[in-house]
């Protein structure tokens, strides 16, 4: 369905018992986002909040994408799955043979409905454009601070629009804004982003790129923002399929080469120059829970602000996980997969991206299996698959197991699983937010193939893995023998999943490497398959939290080792044991040259504020806040940890 407008959405969301009204002042700075991280890690996503007092003349909407009821609200759906079988459908009709005059004439309601999803610009002013600040002035906007190192205030859900100098084609993005001063801020693009493509275009000009940021409207803008489309596709033609129902765009005032959507609550017009120095923007609390560190980024000129009457600011903030931005990861995660199915992978059935991997660092895929290596194609066709390029680990199941069913998936992949011949490692483009890699935005990746192996698959004379005989393996006979590892938890092996998670407390180069091979030496360690290191600041036994440690600090290709000895109780077989090591990377154990980022952890000044203030928020229960929990893992208090 179409809202009119964000007002409309956040009546919505009130009617539908999803919003809480918050009016004791809270302060933009930091404090906003300390309450909505403990509402959304309160479970279910907790609800959606509007700060009505800010000290500023907006009240600021937040967590409003923050459970699968109100992702679904926004998309005017009842569940995520209807929009995957609406484009299956789609593609299904458009690819079916045209034989006969009436195949054909099936086709003209749908190319019917294709016109009416093309955005319209139109003329005049929209409503976005009520009031003019042609002295603009961002300061006068509720921008949230969202963590104590952050580098200053960001917009965080801006919808930004540019647009290719030589086709003008244009982009609908979404990259953070740090602001700098009343008309400064940062344009935090991605070099593998369109927009920066355009950038790149526009420095050959040396021209002026005129930028536009929309803020607010149709919740579906911002979810078609993050959207993964290929370039030649028009993102609010997505939005207008969504909610069937086309964006109407207006022109800008200050910049009418851009155009923007008419209900937007703000817009934020102007430009950036290619010929100016960049500016030095960061660092930034972000999705993967950690910080991203400063770096040189295009600046922002601001030449007017403009907004509709009683217009509500948008805003969200990014951590660790869960947060809201999960569930705009669950929504492409489900929208995606029928593209992905129809024209890339026709074999996947499903897919999943656990809230741990924050997205790219973990991704599980269910496949109908017919032949040997099909694994390996899925494996090389999802990597080359636009955003799916930046995935670091890669598990695939087949059609024998669901794969939201994590127990049963963990039993079924590793029934499957030989360390030594379905593991699989590569190189390739990473998110530049990946602090694991050696080298900026390019790092290791590996497949995990589960699913069933046929004949071809099983090299016979390779190796032999032992049935498990782990029964006997405890913590204390592990940690007695080697004081480093602080704890280790054992509670898969009880599932019958024959892995191991470890933390460890790492004091010396190859340290890692050396302790797997020592550790499997152990007899009781056979039919072990993979151990999993983390930090020793990490509990092992805390699944979610080490999961989400482990796929953040692994480049698998450079962090993999492969202990293999004869069997003690066969001397025909062989045990062998893949051991990942998740710890942080230092120059003094690892040699690893760049800055490694701190998580991100609320301070105690502003937990003590909002502790204070809670029971006038309106918000039940008292919740303590989730950085709590993470004090003790965090290396210094600055957003870089120290080198050693």
């Amino acid at each position: 369905m179409a809202y009119r407008n964000q007002q409309e959405f956040i009546q919505a969301l009130e009617k539908a018992g999803e919003l809480v009204r918050i009016k004791t002042y809270v302060d933009p700075k930091l404090e906003i986002a300390e309450i909505t991280d403990r509402i959304s890690k309160s479970g279910n996503g907790g609800k959606a909040l509007l700060f009505e007092n800010t000290g500023t003349d907006f009240p600021v909407l937040m967590n409003a994408y923050g459970s699968e009821k109100r992702m679904c609200l926004a998309l005017g759906v009842q569940h995520l799955d209807d929009v995957t079988r609406e484009i299956e459908g789609l593609f299904k009709l458009l690819s079916a043979p045209k034989e006969s005059i009436l195949d054909k004439l099936k086709l003209l309601p749908k190319l019917g409905q294709f016109a009416s999803w093309m955005p319209q610009v139109k003329s005049g002013r929209g409503e976005c454009q009520e009031v003019v600040q042609t002295t603009p002035d961002i300061g006068l906007l509720p921008v949230i601070t969202c963590w104590p190192k952050d580098g200053g205030p960001f917009v965080t859900l801006p919808i930004i629009h540019t647009k290719d100098p030589n086709t003008g084609s244009r982009n609908v993005g979404m990259y953070r804004m740090q602001v700098f001063g009343p008309d400064l801020t940062g344009m935090h693009w991605h070099k593998h982003k369109v927009s920066a493509k355009h950038f790149s275009e526009y420095k050959k000009t040396g021209k002026r790129m005129p930028v536009a940021v929309a803020l607010g409207g149709d919740p579906v803008y911002a979810y078609s923002a993050t959207a993964p489309l290929p370039e030649n596709v028009d993102e609010y033609m997505l939005a207008g399929f969504l909610r069937k129902k086309k964006v109407e765009l207006v022109k800008c005032i200050t910049q009418p080469e851009i155009e923007v959507p008419a209900d937007a609550d703000f817009v934020i017009e102007g430009y950036v120059d290619p010929t100016e120095e960049a500016i030095w923007e960061g660092p930034f609390g972000d999705h993967t829970g950690y910080y991203s560190l400063p770096d040189w980024y295009p600046r922002f000129h601001i030449t007017a602000i403009t907004h509709r009457k009683n217009a509500v600011y948008p805003a969200t903030i990014v951590g660790i996980p869960p947060q809201e931005d999960a569930w705009l990861g669950k929504a492409t995660e489900r929208i995606f997969l029928a593209p992905m199915k129809m024209t890339l992978v026709p074999e996947i059935i499903d897919m999943d991206m656990p809230v741990e991997g924050v997205f790219h660092n973990l991704v599980i895929a269910r496949i109908r299996k017919e032949y040997a290596g099909q694994g390996q194609k899925v494996m090389n066709a999802m990597w080359g698959a636009g955003q799916m390029m930046f995935n670091k680990i890669l598990v695939i199941a087949d059609e024998k197991v669901h794969i939201q069913d994590y127990l049963s998936l963990a039993q079924y992949v590793f029934r499957n699983f030989n360390p030594a011949t379905d593991a699989y490692f590569s190189q390739g483009p990473m998110d530049v937010l990946d602090h694991s890699c050696s080298k900026l935005g390019f790092g290791g990746k590996m497949c995990i193939d589960g699913t069933f192996k046929t004949d071809e698959e099983i090299d016979n004379d390779q190796y032999q893995l032992l049935v498990t005989r782990y029964d006997s393996l405890s913590e204390s006979l592990i940690t007695d023998r080697f004081p480093e590892i602080e704890k280790v938890n054992l509670s898969l092996l009880g599932k019958k999943i024959p892995c191991l998670i470890v933390s460890v407390r790492k004091n010396r180069p190859g340290h890692i490497r050396e302790l797997h091979e020592t550790l499997c030496e152990l007899e009781e360690m056979e039919g072990i398959k993979m151990v999993l290191y983390v930090e020793h600041t990490v509990d092992a036994n805390d699944l979610p939290v080490a999961l989400w440690r482990f796929c953040n600090n692994l480049d698998p290709k450079r962090d993999n080792f492969l202990a293999q000895k004869k069997s003690a109780i066969d001397p025909y077989k062989k045990f062998v044991c893949l051991g990942l090591d998740g710890t942080r990377k230092t120059k003094e154990f690892d040699n690893f040259q760049r800055d490694w980022p701190n998580i991100i952890v609320a301070d105690d000044k502003t937990i003590a504020a909002v502790d204070k203030k809670w029971k006038e928020l309106g918000l039940g229960i008292f919740l303590p806040s989730p950085s709590l929990k993470f004090k003790d893992q965090m290396y210094g208090e600055e957003a870089v940890a120290p080198a050693s």
